[in-house]
C-alpha cells in the first residue's frame, strides 16, 4: 500500500521526458540560478563520472571538469524544476558506472576513447504523443 503510493507520488514529480545520460558523456547542463528576485541560466560542461538511480524519479548526475588546474564536481538531480536543460555533447567509451579514477588522472590520460553517436537524436526528447492518440481515437468513436 504504502509503497504504490511513494511510486505515485514519484511519478508525478517526476519530469515527462529526460534524456539518456550514461557514465563517460560529456555533457552540457543547463542550471537555473537564482539571484535576489531574478534568474539566470548558468551552463556547466563537463564529463558524467557518475549516475545514479537510473529511471527513478530521483536520478541523479556527477558532471567533472577542470577549471584553472583545480578540478569542479557538481551534482545535478535530472527530474529537478531548476535544472533546465542537458545536452550530451560527446560519448565516451567507458565500461563501469563509477569513474572515479578520473579524479588523480590529468592531461592525456584523463581523456576518454569517443564514440560515435548521432548527436540530433541522442538529444531530441520523446515527444508525448499518447494524449494525442486518445483524443483522435474519442474523435472517431464519437462519429
Amino acid at each position: 500500500m504504502s509503497f504504490e503510493l511513494l511510486k505515485m507520488v514519484g511519478d508525478a514529480q517526476k519530469k515527462s521526458a529526460v534524456i539518456d545520460v550514461r557514465s563517460g558523456d560529456t555533457v552540457r547542463v543547463s542550471q537555473k540560478i537564482k539571484e535576489g528576485d531574478k534568474f539566470r541560466i548558468q551552463v556547466f560542461e563537463g564529463t558524467v563520472i557518475r549516475v545514479d538511480r537510473k529511471d527513478s524519479h530521483t536520478e541523479r548526475i556527477v558532471v567533472r571538469k577542470v577549471t584553472s588546474g583545480v578540478g569542479v564536481e557538481k551534482s545535478f538531480l535530472m527530474h529537478s524544476p531548476l535544472v533546465e536543460k542537458v545536452e550530451i555533447v560527446r560519448r565516451g567509451k567507458v565500461r563501469r558506472n563509477n569513474l572515479r579514477y578520473l579524479r588523480e588522472r590529468s592531461g592525456k590520460s584523463a581523456r576518454l576513447t569517443q564514440k560515435d553517436f548521432d548527436r540530433h537524436a541522442v538529444n531530441a526528447l520523446p515527444k508525448e504523443e499518447a494524449p494525442a492518440e486518445e483524443a483522435k481515437t474519442e474523435e472517431k468513436a464519437e462519429a
